[in-house]
């Protein structure tokens, strides 16, 4: 089929009028204000080899579970380029297994948003600004093969990259901005959508490199051709169409990709914002400081396969500890992606590989903080790294304070672990808490001082054969993904050291750590030691 030709690009300056702040109906507060306690971005792009009614049934397996909290789900099946929906202008992803389903009539994305709807959800369509080619057998990324037939027709449209060799769309380029929302206008036109997602996680940089932010105002534009496009699309259908965007996980990150969010909010451009997508910390308070003129709600997101590192597939009890830290901040919902859609034995039915059991429980319990309040939580210091794929910010954690350095006789470390629990307040249910520190490189017998809010802990346990198969050093960490099946080293030497925590000497939110590794044994080299993980674990129990 292709585009040569189909759109007509502007050059024209968009003129003030057009820049005027966006002023909302009462239906449309009322559908920014649905509830979400837990929202679901799913990725749909697999298992096509099997029976359509099987398939869609897996879909929705998690979702179907008595007890789910799930409100909301983003069908992650969109993108410029080959499509997964019937497109008048753009060309079909070639894949022969799904080409058994359209052969047989089947829409697979207008038969999932249909599903959605007759569950009672909100649905919307979650649109990869820029996805990286899709190979030939329509399975995976094009690592070895050419650009995707769109990208080789139009070259000038794509930007190069240090990391993905056929480029990625330039949102500078006009006709990328008009193609794209034509895109979306044929998906809102087509099916009963409640919104619309623009992904900017998939990937980085979506502006040439190095001139982010002076081109911002390019990014700007293509969000306000979104705005104009959903309201002439909701007055068409008589209701509304929510606009959401998936951004950095801080207004320094957006600032370095180029999304300038103070004028969406200005502008009114948006309704919803997913903050983050692998990185347990998020700074609410600064989107929210941004937002409160707005009806904009905020929406962190856990990723559990490129997760952060050394925390892929995690102990329940560390996903109730970073889901309960959000919303004690004030999140609106949680957005979860990269999940598993069903129970293992259902993945195993269907072909797919199983995640973990903690996400059948989570999506039972972190949709409400009232439902975890009372629930054991490992509260952890981040991970920096582990993410390849992008050129820029988004995603790749680098400004989080682990792994760090220790100077043995050297300075304190300082860091903050961000604990939600009022531990004070809840003394007579707290049972135990223990900060634990994971040390690379360390003696046996090495002298640790650890001090919380300016208090000194005293040592519990030293475990010189401690190993964690997500701890890599001395080499370095490997890219985050795969199939998480991680392996321990029996060689492996960490040392791992909990200390005892008072209750009443934490508070809610920031708490300062401070960890020193004291002077060497006499006439030995003084050196460094790795701090590769922080965490303090809190345990709850009857009331005394």
């Amino acid at each position: 089929m292709g585009i040569a030709g189909a759109l007509v690009t502007s050059s024209r300056t968009t003129c003030a009028a057009e820049h005027a702040r966006i002023e909302l109906d009462a239906e449309h507060e009322k559908a920014v204000n649905r509830r979400r306690r837990i929202v679901v971005q799913y990725d749909a792009q697999t298992a096509y080899g099997i029976d359509f009614a099987t398939w869609l049934d897996y879909r929705f397996a998690y979702i179907d579970e008595p007890g789910s909290q799930i409100d909301s789900v983003f069908w992650d099946i969109g993108r410029l380029g080959q499509v997964l929906y019937p497109s008048k202008f753009l060309d079909p992803l070639q894949n022969p297994e799904l080409q058994k389903w359209r052969d047989q009539g089947i829409d697979m994305a207008g038969r999932l948003i249909e599903a959605t709807k007759k569950r009672g959800l909100e649905v919307f369509w979650h649109h990869r600004f820029s996805e990286v080619d899709i190979n030939a057998a329509g399975k995976g990324a094009a690592w070895k093969e050419g650009p995707a037939p769109l990208k080789q027709a139009h070259p000038d449209w794509v930007l190069e990259t240090d990391w993905w060799r056929h480029g990625l769309w330039n949102c500078a380029v006009p006709v990328v901005r008009e193609c794209t929302v034509r895109c979306l206008r044929e998906v809102a036109e087509m099916y009963d959508l409640d919104g619309l997602q623009i992904d900017f996680a998939r990937h980085v940089p979506c502006l040439p490199v190095g001139r982010q932010w002076e081109l911002r105002d390019h990014v700007t534009e293509l969000l306000r051709m979104v705005r104009r496009m959903t309201q002439e699309v909701a007055r068409g259908r008589g209701r509304p169409m929510l606009v959401s965007a998936k951004v950095p996980r801080n207004l320094e990150g957006c600032r370095a990709d180029g999304f300038d969010i103070e004028t969406w909010v200005h502008e009114g451009l948006v309704d919803l914002l997913t903050l983050g997508s692998r990185s347990i910390d998020v700074d609410l308070a600064a989107y929210r400081r941004l937002t409160e003129v707005r009806n904009i709600k905020l929406m962190p997101c856990f990723d559990d396969h490129h997760a952060t590192d050394g925390y892929r597939y995690p102990p329940i009890e560390v996903l109730r500890g970073v889901i309960s830290n959000w919303w004690q901040q004030g999140a609106d919902s949680v957005v979860t992606f990269n999940w598993s859609n069903a129970p293992p034995e259902v993945c195993e039915a269907v072909g797919e590989p199983a995640g973990p059991s903690l996400h059948r429980q989570a999506y039972q319990e972190i949709g409400d903080p009232k439902a975890i309040e009372w629930k054991d939580k490992t509260f952890v210091v981040e991970r920096r790294g582990g993410y390849p794929w992008a050129q820029g910010f988004f995603g790749k954690n680098d400004t989080s304070p682990l792994p760090r350095k220790i100077a043995r006789g050297g300075d304190e470390a300082a860091l903050q672990v961000r604990i939600s629990d009022d531990l004070n307040e809840r003394a007579d249910r707290v049972s135990d808490v223990l900060l634990r520190v994971v040390l690379f490189d360390a003696r046996e017998d090495e002298q640790v001082e650890v001090t919380l809010n300016g208090a000194s802990l005293p040592p519990l346990t030293r475990d010189v054969e401690w190993k964690d198969p997500q701890i890599f050093s001395p080499r370095p960490q490997p890219a985050s993904g795969g199939n998480g099946n991680y392996r321990v080293n029996p060689g492996q030497r960490l040392l791992r050291l909990d200390f005892a925590v008072d209750p009443q000497r934490c508070v809610v939110g920031e708490n300062s750590l401070g960890i020193r590794v004291r002077d060497s044994a006499e006439g030995a080299d003084g050196g460094v030691v790795q701090l590769e993980k922080v965490e303090v674990q809190v345990q709850y129990g009857e009331a005394k």
